[in-house]
């Protein structure tokens, strides 16, 4: 399971995973305190996309990101929001 390089890429292929089938991905947020690293992965069990990284500006990138699939998750309507 190899890491991304950059995150656009990283936010685009986890919006089209979780627009392929919804009910199937799964978002997992990890921090290790020693090393100062934060990763995100998006997984459907077949396919796993994840992101690490260290640097604080990538924090709120990644919430956001988070945020909005959060959003997604639990609204009514499958395809009602769009994600940015």
């Amino acid at each position: 399971m190899p890491y991304y390089q950059t995150w656009e890429e990283f936010a685009r292929a986890a919006e089209k995973l979780y627009l392929t089938d919804p009910m199937k991905v799964r978002v997992v947020l990890k921090y290790r305190h020693c090393d100062g690293n934060l990763c995100i992965k998006v997984t459907d069990d077949a396919v796993c996309l994840q992101y690490k990284t260290d640097q604080a500006q990538d924090v709120k990138k990644i919430e956001k990101l988070h945020g909005k699939l959060m959003r997604l998750m639990v609204s009514k309507e499958s395809g009602a929001m769009e994600m940015d």
